[in-house]
């Protein structure tokens, strides 16, 4: 039984797209009688199925040694594209955690969208999405993760703009999917550079090839720079970031799964990707360019938002640039492990998030205040979920910081340091600004949420407790020469506590009349002005580039086809004049064409 289990591990992913597929006549209003319900109660067993064939085959093969399932899908002469499959510890745990934190969700969602009108189609799309996630999961073969991260795309592209009907949803859904696509095109350009180099398409030969291969440093970097591309705007980071914002215009269930495991996708294949990588300094010191960009960067702006959601997402974007960093550091085991906990921690802030914007019905963090005593789950889910990204002994992230500091340079620890008191310290704003202080207009009525949202919650919680046990936390030995990382790392995050629950926060968000506070404020809340600096380049540059295109269509062109039209026209009208019926005219016509010929031979011989 359990080689049969380990032997259909493949078929998990299925179970989301048949959930999917389920939900159609739903969706498509074939069957409305009944309602949508029955669509989220198919769509919600399917995924408890995947859960439990996914956490049976971690348990049996968790221990066992990475095997490889091949599928061959396409063989003409020499040509044999396969799609493989890798059963190891880590594609295990992370497609368990994919199927649970699916499960979790869609349980959720089934307060948070209980009186939304197109509830199946919500579902479908959340069984479509957690099937490209699965398949991610276990995916070895490169051309198979990359057809399923462009299914993420269009998944996020159709949850983002699920309630489309408001303008400003379809604008971000929009922008979520054109950002994405800059990454995406560029990392085909590498995929199919990859495959003409001479490598396989599965990231066992991947790696294999690139330990012998012999290529110029150039062919190396920009091969490098290429499957960069496309988890830089996978995983929003800078300067293809803008999108994971906008993309909480979207429904909030959708936004757990997005901040957790979407985003983890992109550096998922990054990660394998490293033996690539590895190759070029260039690329390598681009993740780590990029990733201290993004992870400042974000941390800071997180703190300048007043937006719940949006400023969660700014931390997403930051801690998944840290992943980005130990990648750039060829440390594959550290990037997994932190896109766990990471994940994991965020799920749960993100469920708090949404109890809290279906109760108060605002996501403004200046709007609220005093809701502690009457909303004690939620309450609780974001102070774990908080505390599971802080640092802070025993939960997930302080055990991965400190596996970290084993190896990490010294600018690096500065670095992380410095994430780590920021992330306090916006968190802990957070917190006081929703949860402590007076109570305000919208939080006057602010009861606990349903139990389909409570249970969700509370399952969580446990699973942020428990992260420290998957990631083997006891095995972790710490010596003399560590303490004093790991002591200035909890320090941190208690100086960031302290110093968000010490400042002075104004629940009316009034802007300096200082110029410099003011201009900081203000560079920091509109993402670096990074969305009028491509309106002032790469739109501008395309709207020039459409004006001249325009032109040449419409005077040379058309003018070139409009000259032949007009020289048809022309010349029939000029020849109808010798069609009269005289035999006499016909053959003057024949004697000077043949004379007319006959001279032009006659003056090309001389």
């Amino acid at each position: 039984m359990n080689q049969l289990i380990l032997a259909t591990v493949w078929l998990i992913p299925a179970y989301g797209l048949l959930g999917a597929l389920v939900t159609l006549p739903w969706s498509l209003g074939l069957i409305q009688r009944t309602g949508s319900r029955p669509a989220a109660y198919l769509n919600i067993l399917a995924s408890v199925v995947a859960f439990l064939h996914g956490a049976w085959a971690l348990v049996v093969g968790g221990g066992l040694a990475p095997q490889e399932l091949t599928f061959h899908w396409l063989q003409v002469a020499d040509l044999d594209l396969t799609l493989a499959v890798r059963l190891s510890p880590q594609s295990l745990l992370a497609l368990t955690t994919v199927t649970t934190l699916t499960l979790i969700a869609q349980i959720f969602a089934l307060g948070y969208m209980e009186k939304d009108w197109s509830l199946a189609r919500f579902y479908g799309l959340m069984g479509f999405f957690e099937a490209a996630l699965g398949g991610i999961a276990l995916s070895d073969s490169l051309i198979l993760s990359y057809m399923l991260l462009e299914l993420l795309t269009l998944s996020t592209y159709l949850l983002v703009g699920f309630w489309y009907a408001q303008p400003l949803v379809v604008t971000a859904a929009r922008d979520a999917f054109l950002t994405k696509r800059i990454g995406d095109v560029l990392f085909l350009m590498g995929v199919v550079a990859l495959s003409s180099l001479g490598a396989g398409l599965t990231f066992t030969e991947i790696s294999h090839w690139a330990a012998t291969a012999t290529l110029s440093p150039t062919v190396w970097a920009l091969l490098g720079l290429a499957l960069i591309a496309g988890p830089t705007g996978k995983c929003a980071q800078f300067p293809l970031h803008l999108w994971l914002d906008e993309a909480m215009e979207g429904p909030n269930p959708a936004s757990i799964l997005r901040n957790s495991i979407v985003v983890s996708a992109g550096a998922y294949v990054l990660d394998q990707l490293e033996p690539v990588l590895a190759r070029s300094p260039v690329a390598l010191d681009t993740l780590v360019i990029l990733g201290t960009i993004t992870a400042v960067g974000a941390s800071l702006m997180a703190m300048a938002q007043i937006d719940m959601k949006r400023t969660l997402s700014h931390s997403t974007s930051a801690y998944l640039g840290l992943v980005f960093i130990c990648v750039g550091l060829k440390q594959q085991e550290i990037a997994f492990l932190l896109l766990f906990a990471h994940g994991v921690a965020k799920a749960l802030l993100f469920m708090s998030t949404g109890g809290i914007i279906l109760t108060t019905s605002s996501q403004d963090i200046t709007e609220m205040g005093g809701i502690w005593r009457r909303l004690p789950v939620t309450t609780t889910s974001f102070v774990v979920g908080a505390l599971g990204l802080m640092g802070l002994f025993p939960l997930g992230i302080f055990w991965v910081f400190c596996r970290w500091f084993a190896t990490v340079p010294g600018w690096i620890l500065g670095l992380i340091l410095l994430v780590n008191f920021l992330s306090a310290l916006n968190l802990t704003r957070v917190f006081r600004l929703v949860f402590l202080g007076t109570t305000q207009p919208k939080t006057r009525r602010t009861p606990e949420v349903a139990w389909p949202m409570a249970v969700p919650m509370v399952a969580m919680i446990v699973i942020t407790l428990l992260t420290p046990f998957f990631l083997n936390a006891g095995q972790i030995t710490l010596g003399w020469e560590q303490s004093g990382k790991v002591l200035l790392l909890v320090i941190t995050g208690i100086l960031g506590c302290i110093t968000g629950a010490s400042l002075g926060l104004q629940r009316q968000w009034l802007r300096s009349t200082q110029t410099f506070w003011r201009f900081s404020q203000d560079f920091l809340a509109y993402d670096f002005y990074m969305e009028r600096v491509y309106q002032a380049t790469v739109v501008q540059w395309v709207r020039q580039i459409s004006r001249l295109t325009a032109w040449l269509d419409r005077y040379v062109v058309d003018g070139l086809v409009n000259l032949v039209g007009v020289s048809t026209i022309f010349s029939g009208q000029l020849l109808r004049y010798s069609a009269n019926g005289k035999s006499q005219v016909y053959l003057l016509t024949i004697l000077i064409g043949v004379l007319v010929v006959f001279g032009f031979f006659l003056n090309g011989g001389k």
